[in-house]
């Protein structure tokens, strides 16, 4: 058992079960639907409703980052954000995510409440590092090759379990750099985020990599494009496979898993990780 310690002398258990973040879009555009929240109090409600399915992280985010999207203002991404971080936790006191690569957003965020900053962006954006450092907060850093809106254009890799882990190594040590302490970070291999279906496959093939640093890992899978090419299922039709996703997962060492359907992925996993534990903790160790 380990611990991601979090704001106010707070700690998140991880490694003894899996941990499910249940994911809220106060978007419009976010490609499934049933995740999208029109206003404050809808978002509060879904991550309310995110909670009493089992999640034991509520990740809110107002910047759809789907393949070919467009970025929004910072200003139209606080409109949007803030109220509905703001009316969660006045009504909860849950492990709170917010998904922004922006460090003026996370900044507010931070100060609203927020213990974890979901950043896509790895730091990118300056003055992130020191707004998490100084907030007391954990991180996410997640591997993106270019931006949401081409980087599904031309993704080339050499080796992309070993690139993602090298660069999310180097994010690690800045992050150390700016104040942030180990037990507060996570890393995000980005499946979908730049990288074509045999990337993703390397990646959850070899989520080990990860793993063998020694800091949590997160994965976002949950009805992605990969599940859908290796399915012919649309989006609305994937849950199962992103269950089996989610499992594979498990058994190569992730610890938090960012879904939509939050219910579904507690039982696969909570069923999946009772009967296979200690081969779990095997192929954790030597890659098998």
């Amino acid at each position: 058992m380990r611990y991601l310690s979090l704001p106010g002398s707070r700690s998140l258990a991880l490694g003894g079960t899996p941990a499910v973040m249940g994911i809220v879009n106060v978007t419009p555009d976010s490609f499934f639907g049933e995740s999208r929240a029109a206003d404050p109090v809808a978002a509060a409600e879904r991550g309310l409703a995110c909670l009493a399915e089992g999640a034991a992280i509520v990740d809110f985010g107002a910047e759809s980052t789907r393949p070919g999207s467009s970025p929004v203002s910072p200003e139209e991404e606080f409109r949007r954000l803030i109220p509905a971080i703001r009316e969660f936790r006045r009504r909860s006191g849950a492990v709170l995510s917010v998904d922004t690569r922006r460090a003026s957003v996370a900044r507010a965020a931070l100060a609203e409440g927020a213990d974890i900053v979901n950043d896509i962006g790895a730091l990118g954006d300056p003055g992130m590092a020191e707004a998490v450092a100084e907030a007391g907060a954990a991180v996410v850093l997640m591997h993106m090759r270019g931006e949401p809106a081409t980087m599904q254009e031309a993704p080339v890799y050499g080796d992309c379990a070993a690139e993602v882990r090298d660069f999310l190594a180097e994010r690690v040590r800045l992050a150390l750099a700016a104040g942030v302490a180990p037990e507060r970070i996570v890393l995000d291999p980005g499946v979908g985020f730049g990288k074509k279906l045999e990337h993703n496959l390397d990646l959850l093939d070899r989520l080990y990599l990860l793993a063998e640093t020694g800091y949590p890992v997160l994965v976002g899978l949950s009805r992605k494009r990969f599940v859908g090419e290796l399915t012919g299922k649309p989006v609305e039709g994937r849950l199962a496979g992103s269950l089996g996703a989610a499992c594979a997962a498990w058994l190569r060492g992730a610890d938090i898993f960012r879904v939509h359907d939050v219910a579904a992925t507690v039982d696969a996993l909570a069923v999946f990780a009772a009967s296979c534990g200690q081969e779990r903790c095997m192929r954790r160790i030597d890659g098998r």
